[in-house]
């Protein structure tokens, strides 16, 4: 998944020309020069302007306040390629983050599902025993006398090495009975 985030300082409109990459939400009507060439980026590389899809109150798309306080922009964002791009559920500014700036703090909501490679799909595809045949009486009688016979040689037991190649017989007995 590729994300690229930041201060582009673009103000991206809400142009219908470029509805596939940007959304609905943003703060402003028509895009500057920064914004088209954002726009244009995203277009020619397969990536969605995230920050301009969600619905919030404008002071949680603000991402620039001026000094005087008085101008709101929303310069930052956060592009995603459009693979990915339903990974992401919220995006929305911060106004209470104090970090000395004049920029609100752009938070994000990422949910992503990782793929299980072969190798562990393998080790979840263990043998399963069916333990209720155990309630039958012959066949707990036989599985008893069975696992008395394997284990037999494991009663004389004198030091470590012989634990341990004794856990590993135990182990083998186990998992493959035949």
């Amino acid at each position: 998944m590729k994300i690229l985030l930041g201060d582009f300082k673009a103000k991206v409109g809400r142009g219908n020309i470029f509805k596939p990459t940007i959304g609905n939400e943003s703060l402003h009507l028509n895009s500057k020069d920064n914004g088209v060439r954002i726009v244009n980026f995203a277009t020619s590389n397969n990536i969605v302007v995230q920050s301009t899809m969600f619905l919030h109150r404008n002071i949680h798309n603000y991402t620039w306040n001026s000094p005087v306080g008085k101008t709101h922009k929303q310069i930052d964002h956060k592009l995603i390629d459009r693979r990915g791009h339903s990974s992401i559920l919220n995006v929305r500014s911060v106004s209470a983050a104090d970090c000395e700036t004049d920029q609100y703090l752009v938070v994000s909501t990422v949910r992503k599902k990782l793929a299980v490679s072969k190798q562990a799909a393998q080790r979840f595809d263990k043998k399963k025993f069916n333990v209720r045949k155990l309630n039958e009486l012959d066949v707990k009688k036989r599985y008893q006398m069975e696992i008395t016979k394997r284990f037999a040689a494991l009663w004389d037991l004198s030091d470590d090495k012989d634990i341990n190649r004794a856990w590993e017989n135990i182990k083998g007995n186990i998992k493959n009975p035949s």
